[in-house]
């Protein structure tokens, strides 16, 4: 990626702000609650469910999501991978912002829907998790087959010569570098992004101080997440397979699947006779070809698919719905 051309730089990197900024519209009729409930709660009684989480299941932990009516895309533009590699000032501008948001991430804790989820997978009711979400919380909920397709905030990379150090190790070297920084800007939590970071003005952006690498000192450092406009690892993607192989059905909770890399996931179960259902707050792009599109809050619905079921007579009757 280094060495495209120019055209394929501004190709790329329009490529990722469509993707940025692609809007979910209603695509399917809304489905019967019973009925969608009824077809997941029989998912995960069949067990083996691979389930796909976006960032609605960690709003609850004080983390925004992206699309939402309170999503971070209203008023803040993540950058590009392009943006990233080839763009210094822009660099430089993402590390400040995320000097002041990481340790606010930092502090988010698992909510009852990453805890619920851990506890499905004791039970082994899903095969276990692919995460959009870069925030870790579900491996701090105690889940243990965690895929994090968009990678974590927990190591950071050299661009130049490949060098790592942890996430921690940086930023005791950034505060040294940035003395009272943090106490001069007045941060307001709700303004951090899901990705880490925060809007910051250009006044404090132009205060910062980055540090360099350890090994060759460059300042061309990146978090271990996978930015718009950046292909997924393929150790990933191939782990990724082995769990859409060994899974049953496929669950998403908390995801527009605006974003194809999530979407894929769909396609592949739809591709292989796979039922899916959908757990959202509002549309998503998979609506119309989800066998369950449940349209309700995140946390309660788990819970409701988590009570024993009391059936009348009548209901008895009624056919289920896989």
């Amino acid at each position: 990626m280094l060495h495209e051309g120019k055209l394929g730089i501004e190709m790329a990197h329009r490529s990722a702000i469509r993707s940025i900024e692609r809007v979910v519209g209603e695509s399917a009729p809304l489905q019967d609650p019973d009925f969608a409930r009824a077809g997941i709660r029989t998912m995960l009684e069949h067990g083996s469910v691979l389930v796909l989480t976006g960032a609605g299941v960690s709003t609850d932990s004080g983390i925004p999501d992206y699309r939402g009516p309170q999503g971070s895309l209203h008023r803040h533009r993540p950058m590009t991978y392009q943006e990233f590699l080839h763009e210094p000032s822009a660099r430089h501008r993402y590390w400040a912002r995320s000097f002041v948001g990481w340790r606010h991430m930092t502090q988010a804790a698992p909510n009852p829907i990453h805890y619920r989820l851990a506890q499905w997978e004791a039970e082994g009711k899903i095969s276990g998790i692919v995460t959009q979400n870069v925030d870790g919380l579900h491996l701090a909920a105690g889940s243990r087959n965690v895929i994090a397709l968009h990678g974590d905030m927990e190591s950071i990379s050299c661009l130049d010569c490949g060098a790592t150090e942890g996430r921690l190790s940086l930023d005791a070297r950034l505060l040294a570098a940035n003395p009272g920084y943090l106490e001069r800007v007045d941060l307001d939590p709700s303004l951090v992004n899901p990705d880490g970071d925060v809007s910051l003005d250009q006044a404090h952006v132009d205060e910062f101080s980055m540090v360099g690498c350890l090994n060759c000192g460059s300042v061309a450092l990146k978090p271990g997440v996978v930015y718009f406009g950046e292909n997924v690892p393929a150790e990933r993607k191939t782990r990724l397979k082995e769990l859409e192989g060994a899974s049953n059905a496929l669950l998403v909770i908390g995801s527009s699947l605006a974003v194809m890399s999530g979407y894929k996931l769909l396609l592949d179960a739809r591709s292989a006779g796979k039922h899916v259902g959908l757990i959202n707050g509002g549309p998503t792009r998979g609506d119309a070809k989800a066998d369950f599109r449940w349209r309700t809050n995140i946390s309660p619905a788990l819970e409701e698919l988590d009570e024993p079921v009391v059936l009348d007579t009548a209901a008895q009757q009624r056919q289920r719905p896989m």
